[in-house]
């Protein structure tokens, strides 16, 4: 801990002179506001769209201060180490958003105006673990689950599967006559752990509880046990092919496009984002059911993971940048922002949006099956890269089941801060 200490303190050093001060207003009553997020993000066209709608409408001023990606979270809390506490901070909730103190910096938003105009879905991934609003969901919201090839399956006369036994039937079925069923992006993927995990601390609050408490541990959970195996019997069965240790993001697309795989576990926007390779097939091919990696025998989708806008609390500037936060929830004001995005509503007024027929069409199926996102929001010391290394540890042969998920005990105690040789560091 010390060395991350140390390491904080000097980016904040390196960093703190291209910081302006936050939350000033002009002797006219101009404001100028703060706004800290990642490069990628705030480059988004309905992020772009919102700033300039704002300085337009109010003629005050947004300060933009953005980080490249892979830097983010250590510059960024490299700042607030250094008291450099932007107006408003861009942030999904995720075990990263422990390092910003969220109970000493943020504003608890849950008696702003806009509040009942979330979706039940998009508050709920906002909410910390007693029920606190942390911050504005202002994102491309997505369905994440098991989208597949329908053509291919209509052809093959199969259908999509309800059940855990029917699906690792059809995936047999499928490898028995030549498809690889499911593109699994081992080459540095890592989304689809936490898929499985969800359904075990989303639907037992308690559990989640316990292991937040360092009570118990994934060794003490069966399913997270049934899930590793799942996913290293179906890779020895041939269920993601033969080339998933060197499928990366990158090469979904392609596999996707050209029908080399049947189903992949994402989520719809991605299909209008990055699905761009011209292949025999396209997003009209493609349709939705649950996720299944042996967890929910129903099988699980997951609602969105969302960047949220949290407001520094102690600001001097706080009052502002909450009606900065009511004017981008205003649904004239949003619907023009999202206007043609691809994204399930974070706003119950959303209307301009596209809606993925594929989602559209499971809507019965996703009421019934989808949970907030939790795994890697709400385990303390998760880290989807962490659960990757374990697992590959297990596909290659160096570890058995009961150590890949010993592994991952491991990594998430010490992310956590929880191993004894840390704790004296």
């Amino acid at each position: 801990m010390r060395k991350r200490h140390l390491s904080l303190l000097a980016l904040a050093l390196i960093f703190a002179l291209l910081l302006p001060a936050c939350g000033q207003q002009g002797g006219d009553g101009h404001v100028t506001l703060t706004i800290m997020g990642k490069t990628s993000d705030l480059q988004k066209s309905y992020m772009a769209a919102i700033f300039d709608r704002y300085e337009q409408a109010t003629g005050n001023s947004l300060k933009i201060i953005n980080y490249e990606d892979a830097a983010f979270e250590e510059t960024a809390a490299a700042q607030f180490e250094a008291g450099n506490v932007p107006d408003i901070f861009m942030h999904f909730h995720n075990s990263d958003l422990e390092r910003f103190d969220v109970a000493e910096h943020f504003y608890y938003l849950n008696d702003e105006p806009w509040v009942e105009d979330l979706t039940d879905g998009a508050r709920a991934y906002c909410e910390d673990s007693e029920g606190n609003l942390l911050g504005l969901p202002y994102w491309e919201n997505s369905i994440s689950g098991c989208y597949y090839n329908k053509t291919i399956l209509d052809g093959l006369g199969l259908k999509p599967a309800t059940t855990q036994a029917e699906f690792d039937t059809l995936c047999q079925a499928l490898a028995d006559i030549g498809y690889t069923p499911i593109c699994w992006p081992g080459n540095g993927c890592s989304w689809m752990i936490q898929f499985g995990l969800d359904p075990l601390f989303a639907d037992d609050p308690e559990v989640l509880e316990k292991i937040n408490r360092n009570e118990i541990s994934y060794a003490d959970i069966p399913a997270v046990e049934d899930m590793v195996r799942w996913i290293a019997d179906a890779a020895k069965k041939g269920w993601f092919g033969s080339d998933y240790t060197r499928t990366g993001w990158d090469d979904i697309g392609p596999v996707m496009s050209s029908g080399d795989a049947v189903m992949t576990f994402i989520w719809d926007t991605w299909f209008y984002t990055d699905m761009t390779h011209e292949g025999k097939y396209d997003i009209e091919d493609f349709a939705l059911m649950p996720v299944f990696m042996n967890t929910a025998d129903g099988g699980t989708y997951e609602g969105g993971n969302l960047n949220m806008m949290m407001v520094n609390k102690n600001g001097s500037q706080l009052e502002a940048a909450l009606e900065f936060l009511e004017f981008c929830a205003t649904p004239e004001n949003y619907n023009a922002a999202f206007d043609g995005i691809s994204t399930v509503n974070c706003f119950k007024g959303q209307t301009t949006n596209i809606q993925s027929s594929m989602v559209t069409n499971a809507s019965v199926s996703i009421a019934d099956k989808m949970r907030v996102s939790t795994a890697a929001s709400r385990i303390v010391g998760y880290s989807a890269e962490d659960m990757v290394k374990a697992l590959e540890e297990l596909l290659n042969g160096r570890v058995d089941v009961p150590g890949c998920v010993s592994l991952m005990d491991s990594y998430r105690l010490k992310e956590a801060g929880l191993l004894p040789e840390q704790q004296n560091e």
